[in-house]
């Protein structure tokens, strides 16, 4: 099965420049904890939820600080043509839960999660997801990227 069959397409996206008050609204608006960010149709970084609370409130960011701040700027993503398999068991080795799908033009076509691969591949989810609670690793963020 591919990325393609299972990835969300309906992406929000965010700039560098928006505040991280307004992406978080946005964020629990949609009841979405991760977003691609683009500058000028480049996908330049991904800001979760997460990255908000740690790299932001914690270290005392104004509201008004740009996403630029507190995002993550070493984009991992996958190609929608992808095995959904391979695509999970990448996902646990980078210690990822979501990941940017790009076609072969290398435009945004969707994201896909490892919530996505548990509905259609349970053992494939489960191996990435293995790999993700290993504490740790290069998303981890207590270290910019």
């Amino acid at each position: 099965m591919h990325v393609s069959e299972i990835m969300t397409r309906d992406v929000h996206l965010v700039t560098p420049n928006d505040s991280i008050r307004d992406v978080a609204r946005q964020m629990a608006e949609n009841d979405i904890g991760f977003l691609p960010v683009e500058d000028h149709d480049r996908l330049v970084g991904m800001v979760t939820d997460r990255d908000i609370v740690v790299r932001g409130v914690a270290d005392g960011l104004d509201p008004q600080a740009k996403v630029r701040d507190v995002m993550t700027t070493d984009v991992k993503y996958c190609f929608e043509d992808e095995e959904v398999d391979d695509v999970a068991r990448n996902m646990g080795d980078i210690q990822v839960r979501r990941l940017p799908v790009v076609n072969r033009d290398k435009r945004l076509v969707g994201i896909v999660s490892l919530a996505d691969a548990a509905r259609e591949q349970p053992a494939a989810a489960g191996t990435g997801l293995k790999g993700v609670t290993m504490p740790g690793g290069e998303h981890n963020q207590s270290e910019r990227h």
